[in-house]
């Protein structure tokens, strides 16, 4: 398992768009990607889980990132999140 916490800088927060691209980032990887914000976690392949956090600009969220490629899973999504979130 590998995890990393990331603050939102998208001025919106996951929103419909963020979250849609998010939803299909992370269903390429094989690994389970779990979104926590405040004690509250959703599956990041759920868009309505995901938009259920309420996740705002300036929020930390903790990723966490576990399966079989769970190492490229981890490298990428963390590129993801700091290249679109």
């Amino acid at each position: 398992m590998k995890n990393f916490s990331y603050v939102i800088k998208d001025e919106v927060g996951i929103h419909a768009r963020p979250a849609g691209l998010l939803v299909k980032e992370a269903k390429k990887y094989q690994s389970k990607v779990m979104i926590t914000k405040d004690g509250k976690s959703a599956d990041a392949t759920r868009l309505m889980a995901l938009m259920g956090l309420g996740v705002k600009c300036g929020d930390s969220v903790d990723v966490e990132i576990s399966g079989d490629d769970e190492e490229t899973a981890f490298t990428e999504m963390k590129a993801f999140f700091e290249n679109n979130l």
